[in-house]
């Protein structure tokens, strides 16, 4: 049973919305990042990046406490505004071509614990501690975790009735995405909704495993001091079927000193190898990879008697890739870590992959074909863990639109 909680939260006073929210900070460029800063007095860039008008390193706690500040300083300015009782959200996001619906909530962090919460990635604790420091220094968070639940009639009833309703918010961005926010705050809308979650049995992280991994850890270390927030990480809510699951292509910098037909020859010990010349070609289904190397596009295909059907990670076609081409062919053992591979999610274009090895920074591309839902969540029941970036997972959520005090 998963359990939910309307918290009191913080957010942009309504006439200042779409100048406050913005991209995660690591979206931005550093020309667009100066741009922002320089400008737009009320961007939340402001505050998750205070040391910049300085352009001075200092240290993490100096920094931590530097991003406190500001942030006080937007709510004493009232560029920020909190609400007066705890509520939920139903929030939207209008893209090209998709929309993106779900609920802005509390979750448990006995549930992450208890394995009701269940996850498919490994977490680097380096990153979770260090975002746990952030969070215990800075006392607020403003990126939540993406949740998957199961496809609901009566959830997806709800929802789409509460739509009908006045927002609170409704903007666009300068990336040509519409926004809208609702206020669910009536206590009959929130035990509705608290009562629906507890029938589910289960929620799934889509993206976010170091966010919750990192509330996890901020709770352990503080629960001593009675705070009821800590018992709860902010989450979006979001139906298995509205979610956006790409892949994560790989490039990679040299063959391991093998020549290019040497290589070729290898690989056709596991995939049959078709010349695509100067044909663009993706992958259509599992077990299929494009390849770019040295001006042409093959496609390769697993060969079937190699298809392992007793292990759901053996079928991963990123685990494939990892199994039978990056580590022995090319070396590369360390996903995370190995300077020679370098990713690029799969809702970019490939002619970006071509350009980027035709211009020799990179040798050769392995484009791959992204995984679905039901894939993800078959590793997390059996609790097993994807390599690393073996998806890229949409909708991605604007800083500074909601924020979970702690």
């Amino acid at each position: 049973m998963a359990k939910i909680k309307p918290f009191k939260a913080v957010r942009p006073a309504p006439d200042k919305v779409a100048l406050v929210t913005c991209r995660t900070y690591d979206d931005y460029s550093s020309a667009e990042l100066a741009a922002w800063l320089n400008f737009n007095p009320y961007s939340f860039l402001h505050v998750i990046h205070p040391a910049y008008a300085n352009a001075q390193k200092v240290s993490l706690e100096k920094r931590f406490k530097a991003v406190a500040n500001k942030y006080q300083d937007f709510k004493h300015d009232q560029i920020l505004i909190e609400e007066e009782h705890p509520v939920f959200y139903l929030y939207e996001i209008q893209s090209k071509g998709q929309t993106f619906t779900g609920i802005i909530a509390g979750t448990s962090v006995k549930d992450y614990q208890n394995n009701v919460i269940k996850k498919h990635e490994d977490t680097l604790q380096y990153r979770v501690e260090l975002f746990k420091d952030y969070l215990h220094q800075t006392n607020f968070n403003t990126e939540p975790v993406l949740i998957t639940y199961p496809d609901s009639v009566a959830i997806n009833t709800f929802i789409a009735l509460r739509k009908q309703s006045e927002p609170i918010y409704e903007y666009s961005t300068t990336n040509k995405e519409k926004h809208i926010l609702w206020k669910i705050d009536t206590q009959s809308e929130i035990d509705w909704l608290q009562e629906h979650f507890e029938n589910i049995p289960n929620l799934y992280i889509a993206d976010g495993h170091h966010r919750s991994a990192s509330a996890e850890l901020l709770f352990e270390q503080d629960k001593h001091l009675g705070n009821e927030n800590l018992n709860y990480f902010m989450s979006f809510l979001i139906a298995e079927s509205n979610v956006k699951i790409y892949e994560f292509n790989r490039l990679i910098r040299d063959l391991n000193g093998l020549s290019k037909d040497n290589f070729i020859k290898k690989l056709s010990e596991h995939f049959v190898i078709v010349a695509k010349d100067q044909e663009i070609w993706k992958p259509q289904n599992k077990f299929e990879f494009g390849m770019y190397l040295d001006g042409s596009f093959y496609a390769l295909f697993y060969k079937k008697e190699n298809h392992q059907q007793a292990s759901i990670l053996d079928n991963l076609d990123a685990q494939i890739l990892y199994d039978k081409v990056l580590f022995p062919l090319l070396g590369i053992e360390d996903l995370r870590n190995d300077e020679r591979i370098d990713y690029i999610p799969g809702k970019q274009s490939i002619s970006v992959i071509k350009d980027l090895i035709d211009e020799g920074e990179f040798e050769v591309g392995f484009m791959l074909y992204p995984s679905d839902i039901n894939e993800i969540k078959a590793l997390a029941d059996n609790n097993l863990i994807m390599p690393p970036k073996s998806t890229y997972i949409e909708p991605k959520f604007r800083s500074g639109l909601v924020v979970y005090e702690l």
